[in-house]
């Protein structure tokens, strides 16, 4: 479970950079309303998933839809840096919870009382969630930035698994 940890902190850090970098404005600025939320929006969102993952291990109970939602995060981008080394800092304390078994709650939509429903799960599975997650929501981030005319870095908001396939890809010859 320790790489996950450290995969998890790394993608955290990589918002952490990025927002060391961006103005307070295109922070907590609208995005295209093909894109939806604002860079803020998307990332306060992802925060709260992974307060609800590191709340719920105490208890063995993870519910990612009690989640705080705090506009701050969204607005803030100060607040957000904040919350991201504190959230980089109880992920490392994390780290010696190993493979716990977890029941997890999450409405998905398709069962009428699913916010009564628990799946079993474990710490590690729900780390993998975490990093899946936050890269989706990453790229979505990503996309905000380049319609504005700024950029990422080039492995922002890009799946482990598809940095990995074009590391080894080799280019069509023809």
């Amino acid at each position: 479970m320790k790489h996950l940890i450290e995969d998890n902190i790394r993608y955290l850090q990589q918002a952490h950079d990025l927002l060391s970098a961006l103005p307070d404005d295109i922070y907590a600025a609208p995005a295209p309303a093909r894109l939806g939320s604002s860079i803020g929006a998307h990332l306060r969102h992802c925060l709260d998933h992974y307060d609800s993952f590191i709340n719920g291990l105490n208890g063995n109970a993870i519910d990612y839809d009690a989640r705080q939602r705090n506009p701050n995060l969204e607005t803030c981008r100060t607040t957000a840096l904040a919350k991201l080394e504190t959230t980089i800092a109880a992920l490392e304390s994390a780290s010696s919870q190993a493979d716990r078994s977890l029941r997890v709650k999450m409405d998905c939509g398709g069962e009428p009382d699913a916010a009564e429903v628990w799946t079993q799960s474990s710490a590690r599975r729900e780390l993998q969630f975490l990093i899946s997650h936050t890269v989706h929501h990453y790229a979505i981030i990503k996309m905000i930035l380049t319609a504005g005319g700024r950029e990422a870095t080039p492995d922002f908001g890009i799946a482990p698994s598809t940095l990995r396939y074009h590391q080894g890809a080799t280019p069509c010859a023809h």
